[in-house]
């Protein structure tokens, strides 16, 4: 305790009066590469820049035991293969100023590396070029990167996966990547992470002015490779480069040999590299090779992984399900029942007033089928209708428009049909994509309402154009001495569809004791005939003032008719202006899509950085009131 009290005081007055501690503090170096060979280890040391090492006070411990060892630059020997690849984005997002630094940037790389690091080059674009092949020849690294050119789009996983080929399986490999786009290649990045991962090679990335999303891509693309993201400007592409370069320079190669205590394939390796500052390193690697002599050497095994069956049997298994899912839909729609005989109907009456007698259930059984389970579901929708009475109004209100004779509760189990359809096929053809199949389970949603609109609005211009003809065909009946009821039943016989088969519901209802003008405003309601309802308050006035209903509805088809030529005329003056809308409303959206799947470099900013969000917005804004003012002006009420 004295001792140490006194090394304590005695450290602490060195400090006070400003000397150096006689311990020089170590810095952390990483282990580049491990290669068992017959004689012992070759293990590639990386020293951080600014320090100086001697190379003549070298000490390896293997799993903690002390191995002699002895140190060289790695640049002066060739017992330890080095392989570097250079991955440089050759789009059209980098022409201008940026391509040029580039290749200045790589040339700089070519010219500091060290002569015996084989040098490999992969360009990738629309396309990814594997242009030379790792060489010590420096002169045709240069011309290789002179001759790169630009092209669109940029397949930056394709061209890693490349790289990663091109690296080979011996020796130390690293990889540098230029890139300044996102990808926009179909392959994933786990998919390059763990071929980067499996290679064991080194990847670091120089990120020329990216947003923080195509970096958090790179960030993990590097991290499967043990490397870092190199954020730069142009400007800073070449000190980039370059320190990439001196990092392999500064690379020692240390020679030693696995202690006789250590039997275990992998060890802790341990280096310290002497001088001012020491450099210490380890890793936990591969020490000794596992192979076996020839002599004893098993007979190889081949594993049985068993069947595994193609990509198509997953598509094939969910159309399958989608199949019979429409099919049993299929199967719950109620079929009309065949007409009984007289026999069949005694026969009936029969098992259900005498339970004994043949044809009766049994006691205790049931029989479920198609139409039971359907009256069933229609229930269970007639009762979600029930709790909710505005959307049963809603429904309702677009089935009569439409002309359906479908009933609210079983439009309700079609649209859910429809719904859950549309879902499985979206994730049939989106090979399972939750994107694809959310978009389809929305038209699967949108869809059944919007056909009942389409229905409905090709319905009612039906109806208004044969208004006028109808009116006709009144008013002549009328002055042939019909009363306005026959009129109406000539009308159902005579007419056309929507016209008969509303005007039939017409003549019903006042057969169950609905009044001929409540029912008329039920038609126009249905419609929202503006037209009709001016012939119902006709009819509404002539039956309570008298007058000739012949004339009145003459006048009124004669002006119905003059205001469908006009609105048709006003329609053609303004078909110009319209078409002039459409065009400039969807011009711009539309090529913003084409640009996206075609040119994603140039327009993936706008999605990415703050100000290309802000500009979207504003661009929004900006055509939305457009379009709305256009509208205003081409839109003529007649």
């Amino acid at each position: 305790m004295r001792r140490a009290t006194l090394r304590l005081l005695a450290l602490v007055a060195a400090v006070a009066l400003g000397l150096a501690p006689s311990a020089a503090l170590a810095v952390d170096g990483s282990i580049a590469h491990v290669e068992p060979t017959a004689d012992g280890l070759q293990v590639l040391v990386s020293v951080p820049a600014d320090v100086e090492v001697d190379l003549g006070q070298v000490g390896v411990t293997v799993d903690g035991v002390d191995s002699p060892a002895t140190a060289a630059l790695a640049g002066t020997s060739t017992a330890v293969r080095r392989t570097a690849v250079l991955a440089i984005d050759t789009s059209n997002s980098m022409r201008g100023d940026r391509f040029g630094s580039a290749k200045a940037a790589a040339l700089a790389f070519v010219r500091t590396v060290p002569e015996d690091v084989e040098l490999g080059i992969v360009s990738f674009a629309g396309t990814v070029t594997e242009a030379l092949a790792p060489t010590t020849d420096r002169d045709a690294a240069r011309e290789v990167i002179r001759s790169l050119s630009l092209s669109r789009q940029t397949m930056l996983h394709d061209g890693v996966l490349a790289a990663v080929r091109m690296a080979g399986t011996e020796g130390q490999r690293s990889l540098l990547v230029l890139s300044d786009g996102a990808d926009t290649s179909q392959t994933p990045l786990a998919e390059v992470t763990t071929a980067v991962e499996e290679a064991g090679v080194a990847l670091d990335v120089v990120a020329l002015e990216q947003g923080e999303r195509a970096l958090a891509a790179l960030r993990e693309m590097t991290a499967a490779g043990s490397g870092r993201v190199v954020e730069a400007e142009r400007t800073a592409l070449g000190e980039a480069f370059s320190a990439e370069a001196e990092a392999l320079a500064r690379q020692v190669l240390v020679t030693t040999s696995v202690p006789a205590g250590v039997t275990d394939p992998e060890a802790t390796v341990e280096v310290t590299l002497g001088g001012a500052d020491p450099v210490v390193a380890r890793a936990f690697t591969t020490v000794q090779s596992a192979a076996t002599p020839a002599s004893s050497a098993p007979s190889p095994v081949v594993a049985d992984a068993g069947w595994v069956p193609p990509t198509w049997v997953m598509y094939a298994g969910v159309g399958t399900l989608g199949l019979g899912l429409v099919a049993l839909v299929v199967l719950l729609v109620p079929r009309g029942p065949a007409p009984l005989t007289a026999e069949q109907r005694l026969t009936r009456y029969a098992a259900a007033t005498d339970p004994g007698s043949p044809g009766s259930p049994a006691p205790g059984g049931s029989r479920v089928d198609a139409e039971h389970a359907f009256a069933q579901a229609k229930g269970a929708a007639a009762g979600v209708l029930e709790r909710n009475k505005s959307l049963d109004a809603r429904i309702t209100h677009r089935l009569e428009g439409a002309g359906s004779e479908l009933k609210s509760s079983e439009w309700l189990l079609v649209h859910v049909g429809v719904l859950v359809a549309s879902g499985l096929v979206g994730l049939l053809l989106g090979g399972g994509s939750i994107g694809v199949g959310l978009l389809l389970l929305a038209l699967g949603a949108l869809g059944p309402w919007l056909y009942l609109g389409i229905r409905r609005s090709r319905r009612r211009k039906a109806f208004n154009a044969l208004l006028p003809d109808t009116l006709q065909l009144m008013s002549g009946s009328l002055a042939a001495g019909l009363s306005l009821a026959q009129s109406i039943d000539t009308i159902v016989r005579e007419g056309a569809d929507p016209v008969s088969t509303e005007f039939k519901r017409v003549l019903v209802e006042t057969r169950l004791g609905v009044p001929l003008e409540d029912a008329l405003e039920g038609v126009a309601e249905r419609f929202e005939s503006k037209d009709f309802e001016w012939v119902v308050m006709a009819i509404k006035i002539q039956r309570q003032v008298g007058g000739n209903l012949a004339e009145l509805l003459d006048t009124v088809a004669a002006t119905m008719r003059e205001r469908e030529y006009l609105r048709r005329q006003v329609a053609a003056l303004a078909a110009e202006g319209k078409l002039s809308a459409w065009v400039l409303g969807c011009l711009p959206p539309l090529f913003m899509f084409y640009l996206f799947l075609t040119q994603r470099d140039y327009v993936i900013v706008m999605f990415t950085e703050p100000l290309g969000i802000l500009m979207l917005v504003g661009a929004a804004v900006i055509l939305s009131v457009g379009a709305f003012w256009m509208s205003k002006l081409v839109k003529v009420e007649v």
